[in-house]
């Protein structure tokens, strides 16, 4: 079976360069249609959890909309973020984006390299007395950060800020494609949502990342391309490999 047509489950990323080198080399076509957006969970779905933001003195964010939803959430529920609060971040522009939201001191935020070792290390022995909320959305796993807290012996919650929502797929012809790059566990539902009764038969599919893997065996779909891998770090060199190898 020949590629030809090649959906990806995100919008186009701001530099294409790859996928268009992959394009010219072999002729294929490149789809970006997101399967899902983020929404700020309602003050009712929060208050279900149980959890009393004052009862926190750091917050862990790993994205922007968590951010927005943890402020917008304590405005709606009236709740007034002490200025004593920390911030710890996963990454520099997750942390420069609290500006949007408070006076942004260094003394009270803190940032890491993208893992959740660096987060740990940045608490070390100094702010190992806080008591620390981990904010996620709804099918992000906090396995990774909650494991190292509990090595650490540290205070934690977690709680849900964000939720995924599917979005409309109706006008896309699922079946008219060789191949399908999902990223995220959303992805894999939308798909059942949009196409209750989607048969991949021919259809390749792409799994970006180890959390994906589990839903997309779990919903039934053969994996035929597996990214990140030392080899091929990105899905277009991934499928730059799968493609040459046919």
């Amino acid at each position: 079976m020949s590629i030809r047509k090649i959906l990806v489950s995100q919008n186009a990323p701001r530099v294409l360069t790859q996928y268009q080198a992959v394009t010219q080399k072999f002729g294929v076509e490149f789809t970006f249609c997101p399967f899902f957006h983020i929404e700020p969970l309602t003050s009712r779905e929060f208050r279900a959890q149980r959890i009393n933001i004052l009862d926190y003195t750091a917050i862990i964010f790993s994205s922007r909309h968590a951010i927005d939803a943890f402020f917008s959430l304590a405005e709606e529920l009236r709740v007034k973020i002490p200025e004593t609060m920390k911030y710890f971040c996963t990454t520099e522009a997750v942390a420069m984006y609290l500006q949007k939201h408070i006076v942004y001191r260094k003394r009270k935020i803190f940032f890491g390299n993208g893992t959740p070792e660096s987060v740990v290390d940045l608490i070390g022995p100094k702010h190992k007395g806080e008591k620390f909320l981990i904010t996620s959305s709804d099918n992000a796993s906090t396995g990774a950060i909650t494991s190292l807290f509990d090595k650490k012996g540290l205070d934690y919650s977690t709680g849900v800020f964000v939720k995924s929502v599917s979005q409309d797929l109706s006008s896309l012809d699922i079946g008219s494609f060789d191949m399908i790059v999902f990223y995220n566990v959303a992805d894999v539902k939308s798909l059942q949502e949009n196409f209750p009764d989607f048969v991949q038969g021919d259809i390749k599919m792409v799994s970006f990342g180890r959390t994906i893997v589990k839903a997309m065996e779990e919903a039934g779909l053969r994996i035929d391309v597996k990214a990140p891998t030392p080899e091929a770090p990105s899905v277009a060199s991934a499928i730059e490999i799968y493609l040459e190898s046919l």
